[in-house]
C-alpha cells in the first residue's frame, strides 16, 4: 500500500536532519583540526624560492607569522649589526615574502655577499650569508704596450675592496678600452684569481697585448675641390708608416675620427663651404686583424662669398663703424666661419676695453642660396651682470692648483671680466708649465652666475739643453743644463748648468721660489763657480760667488727686481807668460839701450779681488702672449753698481726693447710673425784709475750676434790675440719668423733674420796704460749679418740651427758660420 506524506511533514524532518549534523560536527571540530596539523606536518614540504641576488626558503604557513628572533650565519669582517641594518627587519616584525625579497635585494646591492639565503623557520628568521673575498693584491701580467701604472689608473677594484664578479668585468672592459685606444684591437684579458687564507683573493689580469693596429689606408669619398693628399694633411689620423716611429696617431681611435669630422667640418667651413657635411666615416678591419682601412664620405656642397656685413649696437660708448673695422671679414671674399669667432672675441674685447664688461655679442648667419652668398649681423647688447660662482681647474695633474689660481686676475665672488679672464689666461700659459690653456664658460646655479672652467694640458717642464757651435778658432762650444721649471708642482725653479767647451767650464745653481711667503714676491738663490781658459791668450779666469734675488710688480705689466751678488775674481796666466824678457821690445831710445818691456794687461791685472754688485731691473711686458707672441713689446732696464765693499767699482747699464707685429690676420700667413729687437749697454769705472777688469766689461757673439763665434767681435789684443771685450754695445736685430710648407706633423718652422751693431771702446786703464795702445785693435765700426734659421720640435726637445753670412767686419773679429743648439724635456 502508498503512504502519501504531506509537504510539511518532509520540511519537519529535513530540518532536525540538519539540526543533528550541526551538533555532530561541533562535538568532533577539536579532534578534526588536530588531525588536519599532524596530517599537514608530516606531508608539507618548505617553499624555497631561488632568484639572481639568492634564495628565499620558509615553511609553510610562515607567511603573517611573528618574528621572534633574527639569527645570521656565515659572517666573518661584516658585523651582524651591520648586516640587520641593510634587512630593514626588527623582532616583532610580521613576516611576509615581499619584506624578505626586499632584504635580499638590499644586502644583494651592497656586494659584499657572493651567496645570500633568507629562511624563515618557525618564528625564526635566519639569514646565512657567504662574504665576497677581500682584495690583496691586483697584478697585471704580459702588458708590454702599458705601463702598470697607467692600468691602475684605468681600473676601480684596489687592494682592501671586495671582490666582485660583475666589478672584475667592468675593468676587463677598462683595460681592452685602453688597449682599444692606443691601437691594438686584439688585445686579449684574461682574469685570475688566486685563492689565500683568511677569505683573500690575488687578483691577477692576464694581458696578451697583440699587435697594434696601424691605418694602411685614409680614403675619402665626395671630394671634387680638395685632393685626398690635401685632406689626410687636415685630419688627424695617420696613415701608418714605417719611419713614423715617433707619431701616436697612425693608429686606429675611435675618438680621433670623431675628432677628425669636426676638422674636415672646420676647413671646409673656412673655405666658405657653408653646407659641407660628413656623410658617414667608415673603419673596416682587415682580415689579419693589423690594420684598418678609413672612409670618410663627404657632400661638400657649394662655396659661398661673404655679402653684406654689419655690427649693430645701441651702446652709447661704442661706434657702429669703429666695431665694424674690427672684424677682420671683406665683402665679397669666401665664407670663413673662423673670422666669425674672431669678430666675436674682437667686439667683446674692445666692449670690455670700454667698460662694458658684460656684453652679449651675436652674430646672425644669414644664407642666400641663390646668390651663394652670407650675410652676416653683429649684434652688440649689454649683458646681465653676472658673478663668478666657481672657478674649476682640471688638467693639472701635477701643478697644484694654487700655482694655477695665483695668476688669476679674478677670484670666485668678482664680476665677472673677459678682459681679465683673457688677462689670467695670458699669466698661467707664461708659467711655461702648460703645453695648452683653455677657459670656458658655463651657466652657475643661478642665473646671473658662471662657472669658469679651466681647462690646462700639463707639458714638460724639466728640460736637458745643450748647445754646440763650430767656429775657426774652437772646435766646438758645448753647453749642458739641466733645469726643472715647475719643483714639484710648486712653480719654483730649479737649474743646474754645466758648460764646457774650448774656452768655459762653468758650474750654475740657482733657486726660484716665485711666491716668497705666500705673497707675490720672488726669491732667489744662485752659487756658481766660472772658469774661464783664454788658451789663445794663454791666461784664465776664476770667479766664485753667491747671490740672492728679489722680484715683485709694481701694476699689472711692470715688474722691479733686486739682486746682491758677492764672487771672488782670479786671474791666473799660464806659467812663463809673464815672464818680461817674453815681452821685451828692442826698441831702445837714443840716449839709453834698455829694451822696453810691455807686459799684456792679463799680467798687471793678476791676482785675486772681491767683488760686490747691488743692482735692480725695471721690466714692462704688454706682449700678447708671453710664449708664442704676435703682437705688443717688451722693455727692461738693468742698473748694476759695484763698490758698495770690495775691491772694483764700476757701474753698469743695460737696455733691451722687443716688438712683435703679425702683418697678415688670416689666410696660410696668418702664423708669420716679424719682430725687432734694440739692446745696448754701457759700463764705466768710477773711484780708481785701474780701469775696468776684462770680465766687468761687454762681450758680444754667439747667440747675442749670430755670424761671430762667442767673443767673436769688438776689442782685441794683437799681441795675446784675445778678445777684450767693450765698454759700449748696442745691437739691432730684425726677424721673420713663420712656418715652413712642410707636413705639420714635422712640426718645423723658419725664420729669416739680421743682425746689425757695435762693440768697442777701452780706456788706457784697461789695457794697462798707454804703452798697451800700439797693441790693441779697436774700432767702434758697425757688423752686420743675414742668414736663417730652422726650428724643430722634435720628439726628444726643442732643435734650433742657425746659419749666418757676415756683409761687414773687421779682419781681427772671429766668424761662426754655423751654431746648433737643442735639448730634450723630462
Amino acid at each position: 500500500m502508498m503512504r502519501f506524506v504531506s509537504k510539511l511533514d518532509l520540511q519537519r524532518d529535513f530540518a532536525g536532519l540538519v539540526l543533528l549534523i550541526a551538533v555532530l560536527a561541533a562535538l568532533f571540530a577539536p579532534l578534526n583540526s588536530a588531525l588536519a596539523q599532524g596530517l599537514a606536518g608530516a606531508g608539507a614540504q618548505p617553499s624555497e624560492i631561488t632568484t639572481a641576488e639568492g634564495t628565499i626558503v620558509s615553511d609553510a604557513g610562515a607567511e603573517g607569522r611573528i618574528i621572534e628572533n633574527v639569527v645570521v650565519e656565515g659572517n666573518e669582517r661584516i658585523e651582524v649589526s651591520t648586516i640587520g641594518a641593510y634587512t630593514l627587519i626588527n623582532v616583532g616584525d610580521a613576516y611576509t615574502a615581499e619584506t624578505a625579497d626586499l632584504a635580499l635585494k638590499r644586502l644583494f646591492s651592497t656586494g659584499y655577499f657572493a651567496d645570500i639565503v633568507v629562511e624563515m623557520r618557525g618564528s625564526t628568521l635566519i639569514v646565512r650569508i657567504v662574504e665576497n673575498p677581500m682584495i690583496n693584491r691586483v697584478i697585471f701580467r704580459g702588458n708590454s704596450a702599458f705601463d702598470d701604472d697607467d692600468l691602475t689608473e684605468e681600473v676601480e677594484l684596489r687592494p682592501r675592496t671586495v671582490f666582485t664578479r660583475a666589478a672584475v668585468q667592468a675593468d676587463v672592459q677598462r683595460i681592452l678600452e685602453v688597449y682599444r685606444r692606443g691601437g691594438r684591437f686584439s688585445a686579449d684579458v684574461d682574469p685570475q684569481i688566486v685563492q689565500l687564507p683568511q677569505n683573500r683573493v690575488d687578483l691577477v689580469f692576464q694581458i696578451n697585448d697583440g699587435p697594434k693596429t696601424g691605418v694602411r689606408r685614409i680614403n675619402f669619398i665626395g671630394n671634387e675641390e680638395f685632393s685626398d693628399r690635401r685632406l689626410r694633411g687636415i685630419v688627424a689620423t695617420e696613415e701608418s708608416k714605417w719611419w713614423k716611429i715617433f707619431s701616436s696617431n697612425d693608429n686606429y681611435d675611435p675618438d680621433r675620427i670623431t675628432f677628425d669630422r669636426e676638422q674636415l667640418r672646420r676647413f671646409y667651413l673656412s673655405k666658405g663651404y657653408a653646407d659641407f657635411r660628413v656623410v658617414s666615416s667608415v673603419a673596416e678591419l682587415t682580415s689579419n686583424r693589423r690594420d684598418f682601412f678609413v672612409t670618410f664620405t663627404i657632400e661638400e656642397g657649394e662655396q659661398y662669398r661673404v655679402g653684406n656685413v654689419e655690427v649693430v649696437t645701441e651702446l652709447e660708448r661704442l661706434d657702429n663703424d669703429f666695431l665694424r673695422r674690427l672684424i677682420p671679414i671683406t665683402e665679397g671674399e669666401l665664407y670663413n666661419a673662423n673670422f666669425i669667432d674672431s669678430g666675436v672675441d674682437n667686439l667683446t674685447f674692445m666692449a670690455g676695453v670700454n667698460g662694458y664688461a658684460f656684453v652679449d655679442v651675436r652674430p646672425r648667419v644669414r644664407r642666400n642660396r641663390e646668390e651663394q652668398t652670407v650675410d652676416l649681423t653683429f649684434e652688440v647688447n649689454e649683458g646681465p651682470r653676472v658673478y663668478i660662482e666657481r672657478i674649476n681647474i682640471v688638467g693639472n695633474t701635477r701643478t697644484l692648483d694654487r700655482v694655477v689660481r695665483r695668476e688669476f686676475r679674478l677670484v670666485e665672488g668678482d664680476a665677472f671680466n673677459r678682459v681679465l679672464v683673457e688677462r689670467s689666461r695670458s699669466r698661467v700659459r707664461g708659467l711655461g708649465f702648460f703645453e695648452n690653456v683653455e677657459i670656458t664658460e658655463e651657466p652657475g646655479s643661478l642665473p646671473d652666475r658662471t662657472v669658469l672652467n679651466v681647462e690646462v694640458t700639463e707639458q714638460a717642464t724639466g728640460e736637458i739643453s745643450f748647445g754646440l757651435g763650430f767656429s775657426s778658432t774652437d772646435a766646438y762650444v758645448f753647453d749642458l743644463s739641466i733645469t726643472e721649471r715647475n719643483l714639484l708642482g710648486r712653480g719654483q725653479n730649479l737649474r743646474l748648468s754645466l758648460q764646457l767647451s774650448a774656452r768655459t767650464r762653468q758650474v750654475d745653481i740657482r733657486f726660484t721660489e716665485p711666491y716668497f711667503l705666500g705673497r707675490n714676491l720672488a726669491a732667489g738663490l744662485d752659487i756658481f763657480q766660472v772658469r774661464n781658459d783664454f788658451v789663445e791668450s794663454n791666461f784664465a779666469t776664476e770667479t766664485s760667488g753667491v747671490g740672492i734675488r728679489l722680484g715683485f710688480p709694481v701694476s699689472e705689466f711692470n715688474r722691479v727686481g733686486l739682486r746682491y751678488t758677492v764672487r771672488q775674481e782670479a786671474i791666473d796666466p799660464d806659467d812663463g807668460y809673464c815672464t818680461p824678457s817674453r815681452w821685451t821690445d828692442d826698441r831702445g831710445t837714443e840716449d839709453t839701450n834698455d829694451d822696453i818691456v810691455t807686459l799684456p794687461v792679463v799680467c798687471l791685472r793678476e791676482g785675486t779681488t772681491w767683488l760686490s754688485l747691488a743692482g735692480f731691473t725695471f721690466s714692462s711686458d704688454h706682449r700678447n702672449d708671453p710664449v708664442q707672441p704676435s703682437g705688443g713689446y717688451s722693455f727692461s732696464v738693468q742698473q748694476d753698481v759695484a763698490g758698495l765693499g770690495g775691491d772694483i767699482h764700476f757701474s753698469r747699464t743695460e737696455i733691451d726693447t722687443r716688438w712683435f707685429y703679425s702683418p697678415f690676420q688670416r689666410g696660410f700667413l696668418e702664423d708669420v710673425v716679424f719682430s725687432l729687437r734694440g739692446s745696448g749697454g754701457y759700463v764705466f769705472d768710477w773711484g780708481t784709475d785701474d780701469g775696468l777688469r776684462t770680465n766687468d766689461r761687454f762681450f758680444k757673439g754667439g747667440a747675442s750676434f749670430r755670424g761671430f763665434e762667442p767673443s767673436g767681435l769688438g776689442p782685441r789684443s794683437t799681441l795675446a790675440r784675445t778678445a777684450l771685450g767693450g765698454r759700449v754695445y748696442g745691437i739691432g736685430t730684425a726677424e721673420i719668423g713663420f712656418p715652413l710648407p712642410t707636413p705639420e706633423s714635422l712640426s718645423l718652422d723658419g725664420a729669416i733674420f739680421a743682425d746689425v751693431g757695435t762693440v768697442g771702446l777701452v780706456t788706457d786703464g784697461d789695457i794697462g796704460g798707454p804703452g798697451q795702445r800700439a797693441f790693441i785693435q779697436d774700432d767702434l765700426s758697425m757688423r752686420a749679418s743675414v742668414g736663417i734659421s730652422v726650428f724643430w720640435s722634435s720628439p726628444f726637445g726643442p732643435v734650433r740651427l742657425d746659419f749666418a753670412e757676415v756683409l761687414a767686419r773687421e779682419d781681427y773679429d772671429v766668424v761662426e758660420t754655423f751654431r746648433f743648439s737643442g735639448g730634450t724635456r723630462f
